[in-house]
């Protein structure tokens, strides 16, 4: 296919806006130009994309987004990688009347793709939804927003962060110092969303008075979360019996939402994932939502959706 030219006029003029659009020594662009195979030019606002139709396209809307980003905020290389990666996700229908975004006081979460999108429609409207796919896909740190987000609002009095201590191989045991110090690097994503969307001092209060309780999933058992919003992350590492034993747990006025991926569990060999087996129990009960995310929903560093890609092909020739 011949190259073309697509000739653009970014409205209003603004160096400013521009000079954050371009990124120092052009740089945004140049991400722009090796992603979509194009080159880009510009002078002023006025710029010419040469290359593929369909890329020069593409090009011109990343362009258009990320201008009109550049007018309310620094630009930065993960900003214009995060636009990129949008561009190749399943768009969100701009008919859609679904709520694509998550206010917490101290910032605003917007889904990226379609998928994301179902994802939070799911957990507002579900009493339990799974997410279900590859690292990356922001299936914890949606889910961490959503919580925030309910407890602001007050729909719920208490949010319950947990996650199996069964990771890649580490047994506890091996692992230095009390019981706690031992599962808290395995907590500690849920952690990091909290610090970003609570502040660090915040979160340091609430966790004083066991509003927010991140836990190990052994501390579940016995036990009836009413008016909590309670995640389970890193479900895949759950055994049938333990899966089981969480969602037994969950009580009036209480959300729960479930993450995992199915392709990475670190169980003993021949253990089937309580994940995977309650995805097959539970795909017809009422008031149960599935979602589900690919490689193309990856919001990480190109090579992780690469990595993911790869193993997915691997995969399907086993």
């Amino acid at each position: 296919m011949s190259e073309q030219l697509l000739e653009l006029t970014l409205e209003p003029a603004d160096n400013q806006r521009l000079a954050r659009l371009c990124g120092q020594f052009d740089e945004h662009l140049k991400l722009i130009e090796k992603h979509f195979g194009v080159d880009v030019s510009a002078r002023g606002n006025h710029f010419n994309i040469a290359g593929d139709p369909q890329n020069i396209e593409t090009a011109g809307t990343v362009l258009m987004q990320l201008y009109r980003q550049a007018g309310d905020e620094d630009l930065d290389p993960e900003s214009v990688h995060m636009a990129l990666r949008e561009a190749g996700m399943t768009p969100v229908d701009e008919n859609s009347t679904l709520n694509g975004e998550v206010r917490t006081r101290r910032k605003v979460i917007r889904c990226r793709g379609r998928n994301q999108l179902a994802y939070l429609h799911n957990m507002r409207n579900s009493d339990l939804t799974f997410g279900i796919g590859p690292a990356g896909t922001g299936k914890t740190y949606l889910a961490v927003a959503r919580a925030v987000e309910a407890l602001e609002q007050e729909e719920v009095r208490r949010i319950i962060l947990v996650r199996p201590a069964v990771e890649a191989g580490e047994r506890l045991g091996f692992l230095p110092g009390d019981l706690m110090q031992k599962i808290d690097p395995y907590l500690r994503p849920m952690y990091d969303a909290l610090y970003e969307m609570l502040g660090f001092e915040r979160v340091a209060r609430l966790v004083e008075k066991s509003i927010i309780e991140v836990a190990p999933l052994a501390f579940m058992r016995g036990r009836s979360l009413s008016e909590s919003f309670v995640i389970l992350d890193e479900a895949q590492n759950t055994s049938a019996e333990q899966m089981k034993m969480f969602l037994t747990r969950i009580g009036f006025g209480s959300r729960a939402v479930v993450t995992g991926d199915i392709t990475q569990t670190d169980l003993p060999r021949g253990q089937e994932s309580g994940l995977n087996q309650v995805v097959r129990i539970l795909s017809q009960v009422r008031h149960v939502s599935f979602s589900r995310f690919d490689a193309q929903d990856v919001v990480r560093h190109p090579l992780v959706q690469a990595i993911v890609e790869a193993y997915e092909k691997h995969d399907e020739k086993d």
